[in-house]
């Protein structure tokens, strides 16, 4: 056998391979191994399509409870204050009871002391405190100045007297303390505060 035909069989027996050699390959069919793995997929998808609608549902019912808890937080936020309140106002109502049963006005005056001093304490501990002004410098930020006053005593831009008090939440103010302002020694100034917060 030469050479050449020995090639030629090679070839043909690549284009018409013996039976013994297919048998292998005709055990796995394409089509049907593609059908298993499209079924595999459509199984997975069913998979994470099912974990997608449980987790979207779980997250609905976190902000359906997300939103009932702020609506309870504004509606409730101030719960606390207003217990704390609560026993101002019963010393109030007896203060003004014990006044109308016959009470005196040092009575009444003791009375209503006591209940300012309690509620002081309760916004107190809800860290509302006091803007210092009795002799200190002005400051625009805490103090409006409502009168310009001369003072030998007090130095100038300095506050003399407190005509409202004024109130800060933690550092934040809530309102400014309404004073009159030091103008130095002189002939008696009176006027607005506009001058004295503008330099």
């Amino acid at each position: 056998m030469t050479e050449e035909h020995q090639n030629a069989n090679t070839i043909e027996s690549l284009d018409n391979p013996s039976p013994g050699d297919c048998s292998a390959t005709q055990n796995i069919n394409p089509v049907e191994e593609l059908q298993q793995a499209l079924a595999a997929k459509a199984e997975e998808v069913k998979g994470l399509n099912d974990k997608y609608l449980r987790l979207a549902a779980e997250f609905d019912n976190y902000k359906r409870l997300n939103q009932r808890d702020q609506r309870d937080l504004i509606r409730f936020g101030n719960e606390q204050l207003i217990k704390e309140l609560l026993p101002v106002v019963d010393n109030l109502e007896r203060a003004i009871k014990a006044s109308r049963n016959g009470g005196t006005s040092e009575v009444l005056i003791q009375g209503v002391d006591l209940t300012l001093k309690q509620l002081t304490g309760a916004l107190t501990r809800f860290h509302v405190i006091p803007v210092e002004t009795a002799g200190q410098l002005f400051d625009p930020a805490r103090h409006q100045a409502v009168a310009s006053v001369a003072s030998e005593n007090v130095p100038e831009r300095h506050v003399v007297d407190e005509l409202q008090r004024g109130y800060l939440l933690h550092d934040r103010i809530l309102r400014a303390a309404m004073v009159s302002v030091s103008a130095g020694p002189g002939d008696g100034a009176s006027g607005t505060g506009k001058a004295i917060g503008s330099s």
